[in-house]
């Protein structure tokens, strides 16, 4: 049903089921229209938070079957998650009285953004967070378990509505990365774009922005060390694999970086990146908290 394509880093190169994200994509909009439907949580001034949720899910969904179809530039995938920030911005510019245009930063304390927030922060936020959340993936796990993991952070400080909201949604996600996990499924770009809009959506319609900019940053600093050594070196980051361990020869991206010179299994790798983006997921968390 699924097309298949080989996993490299498994001896033989099996062939495993890809795009299988599309199912995360299904189920989640038909459990979030369900959950409006039976008034979990009511639209507000016309517009409905769940029902736009649901739609950059869509969205992200549909943008990523496109590139698992056509392989899209990076120069269209970077700008194609702006559309998805239409809905986003106009719920909050029609929730105006309830909604916050400004930001916590720690250390910087909270800055102001006013109108700017609407037109230029909230589509920045779906563009960096969807991007940067696609360009960290290619192993077993990495491109499920880190974005479950920084929404599991978001959901538990949302409202009681939005946790109902997204139990589905997160049920499923993670039974996916379960099966990502042991190698029996990729999710691709179908998945980790619309994983993306769904952390980045989720983060503006709770009012959790604070908690989403840091446990992000492990994220961001893979981006950004990719995006120069490209810029720079004008070469990608790869990784060998020895049949058994991963290496590599330089440090362009985070995986490459962990496995400079230093052997590790497919799994390890994935562990410890893992328990990166949970530790700045618990340190946002606490910063929320606190």
């Amino acid at each position: 049903m699924f097309p298949k394509v080989p996993d490299q880093h498994k001896t033989g190169k099996p062939l495993v089921p890809w795009g299988l994200g599309v199912i995360y994509v299904l189920f989640a909009t038909v459990y979030i229209f369900l959950a409006y439907f039976l008034g979990v949580d009511k639209a507000a001034n016309g517009v409905s938070a769940p029902l736009t949720l649901a739609v950059c899910i869509l969205f992200g969904g549909f943008m990523g079957m496109l590139d698992d179809w056509i392989d899209l530039k990076w120069r269209y995938k970077a700008f194609m998650p702006l559309i998805a920030a239409l809905p986003l911005m106009y719920f909050v510019l029609e929730n105006l009285d309830t909604m916050r245009t400004s930001i916590s930063i720690p250390l910087l304390g909270t800055v102001h953004f006013g109108d700017a927030y609407i037109f230029l922060v909230i589509p920045l936020i779906v563009m960096v967070i969807t991007n940067t959340i696609n360009m960290l993936g290619g192993l077993n796990g990495l491109e499920t378990v880190c974005p479950a993991i920084i929404l599991l952070g978001l959901t538990a400080l949302s409202s009681p509505a939005f946790q109902i909201i997204m139990i589905g949604p997160l049920v499923v996600w993670l039974i996916l990365a379960f099966f990502n996990i042991q190698g029996k499924i990729f999710v691709g770009n179908t998945g980790s774009f619309a994983i993306g809009l769904t952390i980045a959506a989720f983060a503006v319609l709770t009012d959790l922005k604070s908690i989403l900019l840091i446990s992000i940053l492990p994220y961001v600093f893979n981006s950004v060390l990719i995006l120069l050594t490209v810029f720079f070196v004008r070469k990608k980051a790869n990784v060998i694999f020895d049949g058994n361990k991963l290496v590599s020869e330089h440090r362009r991206s985070l995986v490459t970086l962990l496995t400079y010179r230093r052997p590790l299994t497919e799994r390890q790798v994935v562990g410890i990146i893992s328990l990166i983006v949970a530790a700045f997921t618990v340190i946002a968390v606490l910063v929320e908290l606190l």
